[in-house]
């Protein structure tokens, strides 16, 4: 039986209404002006989108700046992030056969989803997801962006890098496009969050893992970096600001950053 994922935080987190949900996301895109860089996975932030949807817009222009130069593109997302609402161990995926957003709904890859439950630290948690707002924020970006594509969603708990890392060897391929859904420091003064994101920022491009409270996605972050490690891939910064460089006050804000991989120029 066809299971559908409804969406949890239209009307809150984005625009309800398709139509002003399309042209919001349409601008956040176009605001930015990306590098061409041999895209294989980003990671962009997660909260409403008046406060992350330009740092987000700036991670999309990226995937959008790749796409016009690789017409066969991405036809999967691999979508990982963390859980808000519920505690996870490892990774949890739904079993749901769509996801949906304002704009339609996004199918799910069942194969790889079945694939991945062989790996002991992987389990169907639909609890978990039904309310989740980190992945589904990304939604309307990648339905702008990519004509068709299925998806595999994880949130995933406390899970150490390697497991994050084998579930991505598994799904990972020139058509894959694997996605972080993660916010930066939380709830500091604006130049103290603005010191600690530009830490975690040069950890990333570095290679070096997060340690707690430098991201609320740093499994996903450091799964995706163990991975990269692996396959020799670069890092690189897109955006760096925060909640009080776009709509937020500055006495306590949140970070958020856009960030590249993919391998050295000249080679992908």
């Amino acid at each position: 039986m066809k299971t559908v994922r409804p969406p949890a935080v239209a009307g809150s987190f984005y625009p309800r209404d398709p139509v002003a949900l399309q042209r919001m996301v349409a601008r956040f895109v176009a605001a930015a002006e990306p590098p061409s860089l041999p895209l294989r996975a980003l990671i962009a932030p997660h909260a409403g989108y008046i406060y992350s949807g330009p740092i987000a817009g700036t991670a999309y222009a990226c995937l959008q700046a790749y796409l016009a130069a690789h017409p066969a593109g991405f036809n999967r997302v691999v979508l990982l992030g963390p859980a808000h609402r519920a505690p996870v161990h490892g990774l949890a995926g739904s079993s749901a056969s769509a996801f949906a957003t304002p704009l339609g709904q996004v199918p799910l890859d069942r194969a790889a989803l079945d694939e991945l439950l062989a790996l002991p630290h992987v389990a169907i948690y639909d609890a978990a997801h039904r309310p989740e707002h980190g992945l589904e924020v990304h939604l309307p970006f990648l339905q702008l962006l990519l004509p068709a594509f299925t998806l595999v969603p994880l949130l995933v708990g406390d899970c150490d890098p390697a497991g994050v890392s084998a579930a991505l060897a598994l799904l990972a391929g020139p058509r894959t496009l694997i996605l972080i859904s993660s916010d930066l420091s939380h709830y500091h003064d604006y130049d103290t969050a603005r010191r600690l994101d530009q830490s975690a920022a040069q950890a990333i491009e570095q290679g070096h893992l997060l340690h707690e409270g430098q991201a609320c996605g740093r499994y996903a972050i450091n799964g995706l970096l163990h991975y990269a490690r692996q396959q020799g891939w670069q890092a690189h910064t897109l955006d760096l600001r925060s909640s009080g460089d776009t709509a937020g006050p500055r006495d306590q804000v949140v970070g958020y950053g856009a960030f590249a991989f993919g391998p050295p120029a000249g080679q992908g």
